[in-house]
C-alpha cells in the first residue's frame, strides 16, 4: 500500500486549511481517518495529533457547509 494513504503525526499538516480546495481538504480528510484507523488497531486508541487534526478538518468541513 502506498505511504501517501495515510498521514502520521510527524509528517506535516497545514496551517491554514481555509486556503485549501475542497479535493485537496477530502484527500487530506482520507488520510488522517487511515492513519487514525491504522492507530486504533495497532494500539487500540489515536495519537492525540491524529485526533487533534481529525477534529480540524471536521470544523473545517462544518464551516464549509455553514456558508
Amino acid at each position: 500500500m502506498s505511504d501517501n494513504l495515510h498521514r502520521t503525526p510527524s509528517e506535516s499538516f497545514p496551517n491554514n486549511l481555509d486556503d485549501m480546495a475542497d479535493e485537496d481538504l477530502q484527500v487530506l480528510d482520507s488520510q488522517i481517518q487511515r492513519q487514525m484507523d491504522r492507530e486504533i488497531v495497532r494500539d487500540g486508541e489515536a495519537a492525540p495529533e491524529t485526533e487533534f487534526r481529525h477534529y480540524q478538518l471536521d470544523d473545517e468541513f462544518s464551516d464549509r457547509e455553514a456558508h
